[in-house]
């Protein structure tokens, strides 16, 4: 792409309360090389405000008339899982590059037929904590062997989400038709970034559980069933040798929300830290060390709720190298087939009771992704 600005329309970029808000809009409008050129959502009068609130040139109230407007060059997608298929299907096919939210469909079957259907285009995944900065130099540090040999590593994460009440508009959590709980999501980011630190993840042991099987809807007095898991506890062995344990659970206060990503090596020892209530992806990470290592990058940019653009704004810095250099560095649809044949195995795992080997369960894309690291 040639022209000086990459022209983005996001998709589900609602003024009152969205992701997008806290994220997606920040994020572009912090970057160089992007502007805000559309938002899209299925009623006029929230796209009419959403236009004026983020300051985009144009509006659609028709999510499919935005697609296929010449003059938008990537389409991002940040509506809920059930209509991603459609959204991403038919921006492919105009010729758009795609960034989704993850998880990318409710079903691996979903997610292989949207991969399937990239061709050459460039797209983008949601799984964006790999690529925070800390991340990035804690998976430098690990394969630098500094550490030595990784043995071990143990992972807390929890959310605010998923507990025992939420406002009705998140009710959908709560239920597998979905595609988007605590499994898809937490877990999914969780996993994703101990590839990015201790490589593939060659072994799994699952065990899921539902702490609070009935949900208060806050708006409405209504109680709903809750058909998904809120706490999920994995087992784990990584190529790089290393085992792992991660507790992911949902529904702590606002304040006791915390990640920690704690790795034991033959030599030091690293440590991930951070506290977004909305899952670690969404906010900064610190990185700590017994031995030395080089100050993380600065983050392409900040701002949003509590730093929620931060990862998002990797994702699109590394969107707009690609675009700009023709290559394809940034985590795409074949990541997130990957991921999701991830938590396919996960689910597996946890319904036989037994351990699951992923590399049995995945089906390669990469050569590399499955060569053990000696």
């Amino acid at each position: 792409m040639n022209q000086k600005e990459i022209r983005v329309g996001i998709i589900g970029a609602n003024a009152n309360s969205s992701w997008a808000k806290v994220s997606h809009v920040p994020a572009i409008n912090g970057l160089h090389g992007l502007k805000l050129s559309a938002v899209a959502t299925r009623n006029e009068q929230s796209a009419r405000e959403a236009a004026k609130a983020f300051g985009a040139d144009r509006w659609f109230s028709d999510p499919l008339a935005m697609i296929r407007d010449e003059r938008i060059d990537v389409i991002t997608i940040a509506v809920k899982v059930p209509a991603h298929s459609e959204l991403v299907l038919a921006a492919l096919e105009a010729g758009k590059a795609v960034y989704c939210e993850a998880p990318l469909g409710r079903t691996v079957a979903e997610v292989e037929q949207m991969a399937s259907a990239v061709g050459s285009l460039h797209t983008a995944i949601g799984l964006q904590g790999r690529l925070n900065p800390a991340v990035r130099r804690a998976a430098q540090l690990v394969s630098s062997g500094k550490i030595g040999r990784p043995l071990k590593a143990r992972i807390v994460s929890s959310t605010t989400g998923f507990g025992p009440q939420m406002p009705s508009v998140y009710d959908y959590f709560n239920k597998k038709s979905s595609g988007a709980n605590l499994l898809t999501i937490s877990a999914g980011h969780t996993l994703d970034v101990v590839e990015a630190v201790l490589g593939p993840i060659l072994e799994v042991e699952a065990r899921t559980e539902i702490r609070w099987p009935t949900v208060k809807l806050t708006d409405t007095g209504r109680e709903s069933v809750r058909q998904t898991a809120d706490h999920v506890g994995l087992v784990g062995k990584t190529g790089s040798g290393a085992v792992f344990t991660a507790g992911i659970r949902g529904g702590v206060a606002h304040e006791d929300a915390r990640f920690s990503l704690e790795i034991r090596g033959s030599e030091g020892w690293l440590s991930l830290s951070g506290g977004h209530p909305f899952g670690f992806q969404c906010g900064d990470l610190k990185l700590t060390s017994n031995v030395a290592f080089v100050t993380p990058e600065k983050a392409a940019v900040s701002g949003g709720f509590m730093g929620a653009a931060i990862n998002v704004g990797e994702v699109y810095a590394y969107l707009v190298r690609d675009l700009q250099a023709g290559a394809f560095n940034t985590p795409d649809f074949e990541h997130a087939l990957h991921n999701a044949r991830l938590i396919e195995a996960v689910k597996r795992a946890d319904e036989l009771g037994e351990r699951q080997r992923v590399l049995e369960q995945i089906e390669s894309f990469d050569e590399a992704r499955v060569t053990i690291r000696s």
